[in-house]
């Protein structure tokens, strides 16, 4: 896999298929790929296909898709969870003297 500015930021996954063909595809928009004979023209086929798909998006006026590593995060998000997780890291977060928020962002850390 590999992600390269004329992707925009998306990465790209090319594999051989069982006729031996070439599938070259955007692993965050599976929808986009090319086939082709080589791995180079498969996304040489990509980059036109990925152009196509741009220009009909702004013909259309919408927003064209942006990859998740060009994208701007503000660290806040919400999650549900059942109430009786909330509760007992809740009662973790106070015995811990931090934030439920705190003990929260702690947890993700650890797992990224």
């Amino acid at each position: 896999m590999a992600t390269t500015d004329r992707f925009d930021g998306f990465t790209v996954n090319v594999y051989q298929d069982d006729e031996g063909d070439y599938l070259a595809h955007f692993v965050e928009l599976p929808s986009v790929s090319a086939f082709a004979a080589t791995p180079e023209e498969a996304l040489n086929e990509l980059a036109e296909a990925w152009a196509g798909v741009r220009e009909s998006y702004e013909k259309r006026g919408e927003s064209v898709p942006v990859a998740p590593a060009r994208r701007e995060y503000s660290g806040s998000f919400n999650v549900r969870i059942d109430r009786r997780v909330h509760r007992a890291l809740a009662i973790e977060a106070a015995q811990a003297g931090v934030s439920l928020n705190a003990l929260v962002a702690q947890r993700l850390a650890k797992q990224a």
